[in-house]
């Protein structure tokens, strides 16, 4: 199951997002991931961590 993601709009520099693309693609990363990345990384060197994302739900065992 895919992980559940917030939708948001974004606006930034023509080159910035150049920027962004030509990384994404040295790391063969989407830009979308890409960007999720730099946010992260940004956040942890201020000391904010972000949640962790839960483990995705394992509905194959039955518990009944």
């Amino acid at each position: 199951m895919a992980r559940s993601r917030k939708p948001f709009l974004m606006r930034a520099s023509p080159g910035l997002m150049a920027a962004v693309e030509r990384l994404a693609a040295a790391e063969l990363r989407s830009v979308n991931a890409q960007v999720e990345t730099l946010l992260r990384e940004a956040l942890a060197r201020r000391g904010v961590i972000p949640p962790e994302d839960p483990p995705p739900a394992d509905d194959s065992k039955d518990d009944a």
